[in-house]
């Protein structure tokens, strides 16, 4: 009995530390694949910085922001200039 106790005892701390040994071994690749994985989601995403990044560097080249303001700055002084006509077309029509 003793004997099949020390067997049976042996046995099972054999089992475990071959468990041991195998976990790991799989967590190594795992993170190995995580490590592929991320590495190209990385390029994908650094590539796509660099495109968008090109392209806003040709955009600025255009000075497209710059002529956004001019017509911005140029629309609000036409509006402005016939809301007030308009102002003083109803008030004159109105008072008079």
């Amino acid at each position: 009995m003793n004997k099949l106790l020390a067997v049976s005892v042996l046995v099972a701390l054999l089992a475990l530390s071959a468990e041991s040994f195998r976990l790991p071994r799989q967590a190594e690749e795992e993170e190995g694949t995580l490590t592929k994985i991320s590495g190209t989601v990385k390029s994908y995403y650094d590539s796509a910085v660099d495109t968008v990044s090109g392209y806003v560097d040709s955009i600025k080249g255009l000075k497209l922001e710059e002529k956004a303001k001019n017509l911005y700055t140029e629309t609000s002084t036409v509006v402005s200039t016939y809301a007030g006509i308009v102002q003083d077309q109803l008030y004159h029509f109105f008072h008079h």
